[in-house]
């Protein structure tokens, strides 16, 4: 271990016992060493985020950097696959709520993701709760005992374990050094790494993440930036930690390549994040009216620029030797009605056929009953632990592919849909649980941000109905009104969530995240 000096690292919430047994000095001295050494240029990366927002506001389309074309076009590889990450066919995600992890490892998948990011509200029980769950969950000794008396213990082969902390974007506000506010990626992947990276290498498995809402290469320099101090800080070999990236920014996906080739001591590869990528499409390109969508529903992955990212990240990951992960089945198994379940789950199976037939790796579900499906289209299609050596040179990508509308239609359903879903995932968020069961959906922060940023853009361009009527503000609000007379609507948090959804849709400039937003309120 580091001798590192003691923590200046300050804790403005409650610390019980148990708490204490995660934030303990040496694991604080860590993390305010990130902090001190990293923080700064989080900062300038996130200034750098919006220096190039007002290029593209003012008519700058994204497009392939130049300036990195000799990384597109050179022959490199990421390193080795570690053996517990070769086989990924299945990969279930959800919060770090203590049940839900000891189901989710028992689930049957091949990995589970552990979520502290968009289907965890970030209170301070579920952030510091999720740590120490997390720490016995590596151990093998964590259970979990409900109310009625059923309990709940780790199978002898779970799924490998892999963790999402927090984007760059968000903070700790209870964490501070020199009174400013610790990163919240800093802050949770220093306490797991901290805790948990030596007794995962015991059991022959590794740290691994899950890295979220990056847009640009530099932002993947900053994360192996990390890894490589964190690995010689705790005294780890280099390349331990093995790090998943989520392309779901539209920005992120022209730099793929890149992002791959700055993690490439450290990468197990891309995924596609399908709903947060929809947002970002949306949120990036909000001031060019000819890139607005249609109902959520009617941007679907087989067309226009999704279907040109879905190839895109295939080819480019399988060209370097690593993974290339499919997106997520939000469906939930409707128990009250089988003929809506059959067609719930045969929706699944289309999605995880066309993903597998692309050339996917593996894919993401919501919910442990869609595994059985996923895994039957994955082992009928890929013989293989994984099909990497499926290159996809039949696929020529552009820059005008990944700006390519869907095309459809703007329907009062669709509108309706979109106000009532984010109302009721906020609703929800600041009751503390950010992954909720909306509509046979399994729900997270992106759908929320699909909901509020689509409302948003309508208003903005002026966007017709296609019954010819203009979406307008006294629309949206008395919708919103309409709503808050449900029964049940008039309670907990839904006076308090449909405020803020109508704040944020109805504001003359978009804000960035929600979730920024939402913060203060927890």
């Amino acid at each position: 271990m580091s001798t590192a000096p003691q923590t200046t690292l300050v804790i403005e919430a409650p610390v019980s016992p148990e708490y204490a047994a995660i934030l303990t000095p040496e694991a604080l001295a860590f993390v305010a060493a990130l902090h001190r050494k990293f923080n700064p240029r989080r900062l300038e990366l996130l200034a750098a985020r919006a220096e190039r927002q007002k290029r593209i506001d003012a008519g700058e389309l994204p497009d392939f950097l130049s300036e990195t074309a000799h990384v597109r076009n050179s022959t490199w590889t990421v390193a080795p696959i570690p053996a517990d990450l070769t086989d990924r066919r299945t990969e279930i995600t959800g919060p770090v709520d203590r049940k839900m992890i000891i189901n989710a490892l028992n689930s049957g998948a091949s990995m589970f993701m552990a979520d502290l990011e968009d289907s965890n509200s970030p209170t301070w029980d579920n952030i510091v709760g999720g740590q120490i769950n997390l720490r016995d969950a590596v151990r093998g000794d964590i259970s979990f005992s409900n109310p009625d008396g059923r309990k709940y213990q780790l199978v002898d082969k779970p799924a490998v374990l892999i963790v999402r902390p927090r984007g760059w974007h968000l903070v700790e506000r209870h964490a501070l050094v020199a009174g400013e506010q610790v990163s919240g990626s800093l802050f949770d992947f220093g306490l797991y790494l901290f805790h948990n990276a030596r007794a995962l290498m015991e059991k022959g498995s590794g740290p691994y993440f899950y890295l979220p809402k990056m847009q640009s290469h530099l932002e993947a320099r900053l994360w192996n930036d990390v890894f490589v101090f964190g690995q010689e800080y705790i005294g780890i070999p280099k390349g331990t930690i093995r790090a998943t990236v989520l392309i779901e920014t539209i920005l992120a996906a022209f730099e793929m390549d890149e992002i791959l080739y700055e993690l490439k001591d450290h990468s197990a590869g891309l995924n596609c994040g399908r709903w947060d990528y929809i947002f970002s499409f949306i949120k990036v390109l909000r001031n060019h009216p000819s890139k607005m969508l249609p109902d959520r529903s009617q941007v679907t992955m087989d067309k226009a620029f999704l279907k040109s990212y879905v190839d895109l990240l295939i080819q480019t990951c399988h060209k370097r030797g690593i993974h290339a992960m499919g997106g997520m089945a939000a469906q939930i198994p409707i128990k009250n009605d089988p003929a809506a379940n059959d067609a719930a789950l045969e929706r699944v199976r289309q999605d995880k056929l066309r993903e597998v037939k692309a050339g996917h790796d593996g894919t993401w579900l919501a919910h442990p009953g869609l595994i059985p499906i996923a895994k039957t289209v994955f082992d009928e299609y890929m013989k293989t632990p994984n099909q990497i050596s499926v290159k996809r040179e039949d696929v020529h990508v552009v820059g005008a592919n990944l700006l390519k509308v869907h095309e459809g239609q703007i329907t009062e359903q669709g509108l309706r849909l979109n106000v009532d879903v984010a109302i009721q995932y906020i609703e929800s968020w600041l009751r503390g649980n950010g992954c909720v069961p909306i509509y046979n959906l399994m729900e997270d922060a992106a759908t929320a941000e699909i909901s509020r940023t689509q409302v948003w853009q309508w208003l903005h361009h002026g966007a017709k109905l296609n019954d010819g009527r203009q979406v307008t503000a006294g629309m949206v609000k008395e919708i919103v009104a309409e709503m808050l007379q449900r029964p049940g609507w008039d309670g907990g948090k839904f006076p308090q969530a449909a405020e803020l959804f109508e704040k944020l849709a109805l504001s003359d400039d978009l804000k960035e995240f929600l979730t920024l937003e939402a913060y203060r309120f927890l």
